[in-house]
């Protein structure tokens, strides 16, 4: 095996955090159902926070008009309360609606966004997935983006209704006096500027808070995964320890951010306190001098209360904002990383028809430490110079020992990684141009672990053709010569692999993996070995498969066992990242060389095998 990158499995965080309004900006642009549908939403926001004005302005006008020396004007007071009705309906109409179209907007906007994200991190190279925990990718696509979903549903509510009652408020108080609108303003000043220092705060908080939900999430899903080897090793007081250290420190961080969260809270409260006195005050002061009614005094109580709700209310917003800022920087982040194996999409070129040959032009390949792209690596080359043509319908076999550059060479001849000099050709076709679509349909690799995904045994083999018929489907494990371990099964194609292929044996895996790439029918196949850790008769009914898979097609086997040499048409032999040796195994034998020192141990160790089988109480 080839060596793998050293990145630890930790967050990717190299990229300077930009501000909370630029995050916002960026987001929205990547998200044109936002830019589209929140228009109306304002439109409609306006009609709702106008309404909210008219309960003040019906109080001044009743106790200013409608109440007089000589009694009160019952008609007057009617008419008011019968608009104030007909206003209050509609502003209810336009908030329902408003809420409706909001979350609409929102849930379209996000799913798109997810699924951009989901695919994007498909298209990261497997090393920069290799450098990343597991849960840190999957929680961007989940936990991030609801959390981003949760604020713009709520706080995203409240900020437009608090900036449209807001901005009513002012206007109504300035219209009745200037001078308590100034006191009530000038109170808040100072509020402004503690909100600025909160917000800058609050940020990194909850951007450490959203940075440890990936961590929590990355051991939590590794403890579960690994739970098989964590009992076997009997270390699950470790694995607990890990896991444990890991909720601490995203109880600690949720704990900071709830702590400056309620002191940001608490602080707007005092100051809407402290302008409802200082309104009151002066408003009595002015009252006294007969320059404002008993009416618009009381009013403007109500007036204060309509402005100073929308900055409480924004205050928990910019509380909720930070954390939905945080988890959208977290998922603009990963969009932000350009695949190191770009699709050249529409500029490409499928594969021409035909059987397959393979040519490697001096190709060298490092990778890349955590800090660096796969451009720009600066490591040592695990590949060098590997010059070679693979004839259309041959079969070879790679062999080395572990850390020669087998796996490597294999993954850039199915392009999961782009040499870093030289070229690789399938058909005479640069591989980089060569569409995805194209490549994964006419190229496979099937891995040594066999990966499956939770659902039955057809299910799995119909990734490899997802319109095959039930009928073929059985042919093809008939073809392969599978048919007999079929029948053994409890419920034979319809039996459930389980989560990762676990309720099937290593064989069994290994198996299904082989038929989903026969049903596939490529014309290039890269095969990890597919029988070095199986029992014998498994063996044997994988050998008969592989007969079959392999037949008429162009054949690129990774050989852990030299039995594959054997039968193989050309043998490629590597050495510390270059290829020392090519030939028939007959021939390479003959050579020595490192080859003959592979076989020779290899011998020894077959050999040694059969001895111990033989002796006795065995």
């Amino acid at each position: 095996m080839s060596p793998v990158p050293t990145a630890p499995a930790t967050e990717d965080v190299t990229r300077p955090a930009e501000g909370a309004w630029r995050t916002v900006v960026r987001g929205v642009s990547l998200s044109p159902e936002l830019r589209v549908g929140l228009p109306g939403t304002l439109v409609l926001a306006l009609f709702a926070t106008a309404g909210r004005a008219i309960v003040p302005v019906v109080i001044q006008q009743t106790l200013d008009h409608g109440i007089t020396a000589d009694g009160v004007n019952l008609d007057l007071v009617m008419r008011i309360v019968a608009l104030a009705g007909l206003a209050v309906l509609l502003t209810a109409l336009a908030s329902g609606w408003m809420n409706y179209r909001l979350a609409a907007v929102v849930e379209t906007a996000l799913s798109n966004l997810r699924v951009r994200a989901f695919r994007h991190i498909h298209d990261l190279s497997m090393l920069h997935q290799a450098a990343q925990q597991r849960g840190s990718l999957v929680s961007r696509v989940t936990s991030d983006v609801d959390e981003i979903s949760r604020f713009m549903q709520w706080g995203g509510l409240h900020l437009i209704t608090a900036t449209g009652q807001l901005t009513v408020a002012t206007l109504v108080m300035f219209v009745y006096s200037w001078q308590l609108a100034l006191v009530v303003l000038l109170t808040f000043v100072p509020f402004v500027a503690a909100a600025r220092w909160f917000q800058r705060r609050l940020t990194r908080a909850y951007l450490t808070v959203r940075e440890n939900v990936g961590r929590l999430l990355g051991a939590i899903a590794e403890a579960v995964v690994g739970a098989q080897v964590v009992r076997a090793y009997g270390v699950e007081a470790r694995t607990q320890a890990r896991l444990d250290e890991a909720i601490e420190r995203h109880r600690s961080s949720a704990v900071r951010a709830g702590r400056l969260s309620s002191v940001f809270s608490g602080t707007g409260e005092l100051f809407g306190a402290l302008a409802a006195a200082g309104a009151l005050g002066v408003g009595v002061w002015l009252g006294v001098g007969g320059e404002v009614t008993p009416g618009t005094v009381v009013a403007f109580l109500f007036l204060i209360t309509l402005f100073v709700d929308p900055v409480l209310i924004a205050a928990e917003v910019i509380n909720e904002g930070q954390n939905a800022v945080a988890g959208w920087r977290r998922v603009l982040d990963v969009l932000d990383i350009p695949p190191d194996v770009a699709d050249p999409g529409d500029d490409g070129v499928d594969l021409p028809d035909g059987p397959i040959g393979v040519r490697f032009e001096h190709v060298s390949f490092r990778y890349p430490a955590p800090d660096e792209t796969a451009r720009n690596a600066s490591g040592p080359l695990v590949l060098r110079d590997v010059d070679v043509t693979i004839t259309p319908q041959s079969r070879v076999a790679v062999v080395g020992e572990t850390g020669s550059g087998k796996t490597t060479f294999a993954k850039l001849l199915t392009r999961l990684m782009d040499p870093v000099e030289g070229r690789v050709l399938l058909a005479e076709v640069p591989i980089d141009r060569v569409r995805f679509a194209s490549l994964r349909r006419r190229v496979v690799m099937v891995p040594q672990d066999g990966a499956l995904f939770d659902g039955s045994i057809a299910d799995n083999v119909r990734m490899g053709h997802p319109d095959i018929t039930p009928e073929d489907l059985e042919l093809a494990f008939i073809e392969l010569g599978l048919a007999d371990w079929v029948q053994e099964l409890p419920d034979h194609l319809d039996t459930r692999a389980g989560e990762r292929g676990s309720a099937l044996s290593a064989g069994e895996r290994q198996l299904v993996a082989l038929a989903r790439a026969y049903v596939a029918n490529p014309d290039l196949l890269v095969l990890d070995e597919a029988t070095s850790a199986v029992d014998p008769a498994t063996e044997v009914r994988l050998q008969r498969a592989l007969a079959g898979l392999t037949r008429g097609r162009t054949t690129v086997t990774i050989a852990h066992r030299l039995s594959t040499a054997e039968a193989a048409d050309v043998v490629l032999v590597f050495d510390q990242g270059r290829l020392v040796q090519r030939g028939t195994h007959e021939q390479l034998v003959a050579d020595g060389g490192v080859y003959g020192e592979l076989h020779a141990s290899w011998v020894r160790g077959t050999a040694s095998e059969v001895a111990r089988a033989d002796r006795p109480g065995r």
